[in-house]
């Protein structure tokens, strides 16, 4: 783990995002550039956490040296280990009460960052989900099969949660949540399983358009398929005979709705 010596001491971070790499090299840059100037236009205190699985490309030794310029932590493990893993290693250092994730290839805009947390502090839900499948979400340019894979993913977690976008990999939690929740699956549908696992009260949704990383391969595979397959299996077994049955209060806002959240 290194964080950064070279930054002067800040105010302690209002929220913490988790980023994980793997062979993001070309990209993390202008992410983490694009993410601090994105929350310092809105006066969001911001910590980084960048959660590198030994990427061959030299990700992980970029992180330690963007570090040095920002409030940033990066840990390095041994090797890729599960995307949702990778966030939980990264939500357990983070500094802050408010805890989210976001990919490192700009399918989720840095710009929303603020606005995201804007939306989670506002209205005072457990979970902010940025998800393409409410009024004003959108997928540009998706193949009709894989539009078609992931809209039937989330129809099949319907009955875990009201989210529209259940395998969303962009969302803040309350810290709190996360500490007392155990994660059982590896995959990355980490966000479905923090709320059925972590006792998750409230949730709002807000949309967000999903761009295709513009360099690199797309982690989804025929694998991480039948992995959320069987992680359903289980968290429906959860809610209904364990202990993850949990009412959920539930709110979605429209595209004027978030275009009238204050600044923070």
């Amino acid at each position: 783990m290194n964080y950064s010596a070279g930054v002067s001491v800040r105010p302690a971070p209002d929220l913490t995002m988790v980023v994980p790499t793997y062979n993001e090299r070309d990209r993390l840059a202008e992410l983490v550039a694009a993410v601090f100037d994105a929350a310092d236009a809105h006066g969001l205190v911001l910590e980084l956490v960048v959660v590198d699985d030994n990427s061959p490309d030299g990700t992980g030794q970029l992180a330690d040296e963007l570090a040095t310029q920002h409030c940033m932590q990066v840990l390095h493990r041994p090797g890729k280990l599960g995307l949702g893993t990778a966030v939980m290693a990264g939500f357990q250092v983070a500094s802050a009460s408010a805890v989210g994730v976001m990919d490192a290839d700009f399918s989720h805009p840095p710009s929303l960052v603020p606005v995201l947390y804007a939306a989670f502090r506002t209205t005072g839900a457990d979970v902010a989900v940025a998800s393409r499948y409410v009024p004003g979400g959108s997928t540009p340019d998706w193949p009709f099969r894989r539009r078609l894979l992931s809209r039937t993913a989330c129809l099949l977690a319907r009955g875990l949660s009201p989210i529209r976008d259940a395998a969303s990999g962009f969302f803040i939690i309350k810290h709190p949540i996360v500490d007392g929740a155990t994660i059982k699956a590896g995959g990355f549908k980490i966000c479905l399983e923090l709320i059925v696992r972590g006792g998750v009260r409230s949730l709002v949704e807000l949309p967000y358009r999903f761009d295709d990383r513009e360099l690199g391969q797309s982690k989804m595979s025929m694998r991480e398929a039948a992995g959320y397959l069987v992680q359903l299996r289980d968290l429906y077994r959860e809610r209904f005979f364990g202990s993850g049955w949990q009412r959920h209060e539930y709110r979605q806002l429209s595209i004027t709705e978030v275009a009238a959240l204050p600044r923070l």
